[in-house]
Parts: C-alpha cells; sequence; structure tokens
C-alpha cells in the first residue's frame, strides 16, 4: 500500500492525474468525519479521494489478474470473514490514519513542504479540477480543497519516509549477505502429453530415477552441465541461493548448500514434484550478495519506520467512524483513472 502511495503522489503532483470516467451514483457529505487521528479530523471527501485513487489502481491490477469484473472481484470473499471490498478499505483506511500521524511528527525532523512543493500540489489540484467534470468531482470528492490534502499527505509522509529512515546501520558484510550459485537440473514426475498434464507411474519414475543416477554420475565425472543436459534435451537452470532460500525446493538448496567446493555436484534429490540434481558454481555470487545486502538494508530501514510508527500509534488516539467509512462503497461504484504514462481502467456499475 506505502509503494502505491508514493507512485500515486508523484504522479499526481507532477500535474498528471486525470479521472477520465466512472460509473455509479450518489451524494456524500464530504464534511462527515471519517475518523479522528489525535486532535485531527479526516473528513469523508478526503477519505473518498484518496480511496478512489487506490480502487482505480486495485481494480486495474486485480480484475484482469483473477479474470474477473471489478464489482466481482470486490464482492469475492477474501479472508477472516471479508469480502475484497472490506479489507481493502480497511487497508486503505489506515494506510491514511498512518499519514496524518506521520504528518503530525513531521516538525520533528524538521519536515515541511517547499515552496516549489506547494505550488506543484496548488496546480495539480487545480489541473484535476479543470480536466474533470462537476459530476466526476461530485463522485470522487474531488474539489481542489480535497485534492490538495490528499497530495500533501502523501507528499509529506514520502519525505517522512526518508526522515524516519535515517541512521541505520547501512554497512552489511559478504559473511552476513553471502548469497551461492548453482546449476541444477529436474527430472519432473509429470509430463506434458498433448496439452495435458500426466503424473508418471512408480515404475516410470523408478525409470526416471535411474536416468537420474546416470546424469549424476556423469556430472560427478566432470562432464559440464549444460552439455550433458542439451544433449539429453533437457535445459540447466541456475539460481542464487543461500541457507534459508526456499526455491526452487527447500530439498534442492539444502543440498547444494551442503557442498563445500565450487563445481562438487550433489547426489539425487527426490522430491514430490521430481528428481534434482545440482551442481555448486559460486560459494560467493558477487551481484546476488550485493543485491542482498541491498534487502538486508532496506529491510532494517522498514523496521526502524514501522518501530517509530507504532510508538506514536500507541501515543495518539485513533477513532474510527465505521458508519461513515461504509457509505464509500467500491462494488457499487467504478472509476476509471488514467495518467501520463498508464491507462487504468475499470468498468464497476451500479
Amino acid at each position: 500500500m506505502a509503494r502505491l502511495a508514493k507512485r500515486l503522489a508523484v504522479l499526481a503532483v507532477a500535474g498528471t492525474l486525470t479521472a477520465t470516467s466512472l460509473t455509479g451514483c450518489g451524494t456524500i457529505n464530504t464534511d462527515e468525519t471519517v475518523a479522528t487521528v489525535g486532535d485531527e479530523k479526516i473528513t469523508l471527501g478526503v477519505a473518498n479521494f484518496y480511496a478512489r485513487l487506490q480502487q482505480a489502481q486495485y481494480e486495474n491490477y486485480y480484475a484482469s489478474m483473477m479474470g474477473t469484473t471489478a464489482e466481482e472481484m470486490w464482492a469475492k470473499e477474501a479472508s477472516d470473514d471479508q469480502t475484497y471490498e472490506e479489507q481493502t478499505k480497511k487497508s486503505i483506511l489506515e494506510n491514511l490514519e498512518n499519514m496524518y500521524l506521520v504528518s503530525q511528527h513531521a516538525s520533528d525532523y524538521d519536515v515541511a513542504l517547499t515552496e516549489e512543493e506547494q505550488q506543484a500540489i496548488k496546480d495539480a489540484a487545480a489541473k484535476f479540477g479543470e480536466d474533470n467534470s462537476d459530476d466526476v468531482k461530485k463522485v470522487v470528492s474531488g474539489d481542489e480543497e480535497e485534492v490538495a490534502k490528499v497530495l500533501e499527505l502523501m507528499t509529506i509522509s514520502n519525505k517522512m519516509e526518508t526522515a524516519m529512515e535515517a541512521g541505520v546501520d547501512e554497512n552489511v558484510s559478504d559473511e552476513d549477505a553471502a548469497q551461492k550459485s548453482m546449476q541444477y537440473l529436474l527430472f519432473s514426475y509429470t509430463t506434458d502429453d498433448s496439452g495435458e498434464s500426466k503424473t508418471l507411474s512408480d515404475d516410470e519414475k523408478e525409470a526416471l530415477k535411474t536416468t537420474a543416477q546416470a546424469f549424476d554420475d556423469r556430472l560427478k565425472g566432470g562432464e559440464d552441465m549444460e552439455t550433458v543436459a542439451s544433449a539429453a534435451g533437457l535445459t540447466a537452470q541456475t539460481a542464487t541461493f543461500d541457507s534459508e532460500s526456499t526455491s526452487p525446493d527447500k530439498d534442492l538448496i539444502a543440498a547444494a548448500d551442503a557442498l563445500t567446493n565450487e563445481g562438487d555436484v550433489t547426489d539425487i534429490i527426490e522430491t514430490e514434484n521430481g528428481i534434482y540434481i545440482a551442481k555448486l558454481t559460486s560459494l560467493l555470487d558477487r551481484e546476488a550478495t550485493d543485491s542482498k545486502k541491498e534487502s538486508i538494508v532496506s529491510e532494517r530501514k522498514q523496521e526502524q519506520y514501522d518501530s517509530l510508527l507504532e510508538q506514536w500509534k500507541k501515543d495518539t488516539k485513533i477513532k474510527e467512524e465505521k458508519k461513515v467509512w461504509k457509505k464509500i462503497s467500491f462494488e457499487k461504484q467504478g472509476v476509471t483513472i488514467k495518467t501520463s504514462d498508464t491507462s487504468d481502467t475499470s468498468d464497476s456499475q451500479n
């Protein structure tokens, strides 16, 4: 959710966010209070505009991925006896509350909007008003005041993210981040016969085991894996890993991790999906290790950010008005959002 908000903030402050069409109808009192964070109230207008931005992104990505319409997607059960709409709206409101909370602590970090940022927000809000009809703005609560407030919250939250993550130890040793690399072969227990998957019989699996063992013996004898694989119509795969990796298979990882020298080959590894053979190609893959270092630093920053946010939540009274929040319906009201670099569409209807 945070990454999505950050992306939208960049696009919107640049003045490229435009709502171009929507379906459905309904009027809400934008002055009603959805939630209170400390002494600050979140109005239904601000919450609705922010929610509609998120809704359009979700509908464009997830509805197409799930092979369904937007309104059908929102009505589907997600988890914990919640529909996708209920689950998503819960996350959206929490994220909005977090932005208010973070904004309230901006002065602690000397974070404030620059004159250029203030002008960019003002221009983006005005452009949104110019590019959209009154009907559109009514449904998404797109008055300049609401648009500007949401963009302000997004911009401050993005700046605060950097400030809150500052000071994290960014030194990570090769030992702490070490990633190995390997080549491996999979002798699958599943065949594809004219587009239909077929699981091998026990006798076929036993014969495949004999074949795999012969390959393993050749590799241990010093033959090149790619050459051996190609001659048999197989493809040698590559992967980087450490002891905590689980892909492509945890048993394969454990066997490869136990090898002590580059060039060593595992015994055959029998799994539920098939038989693996692996060859250790590097005890320290430089590129993968450096990438792991970046990942570790990112995790440290996220942990520091989350810790600060959690403490602020404990120190701040947050009250939600659930009946007011229920007035915003994704299933009954669809939106379409287009930007200069993407075209996001949805087709929800009443």
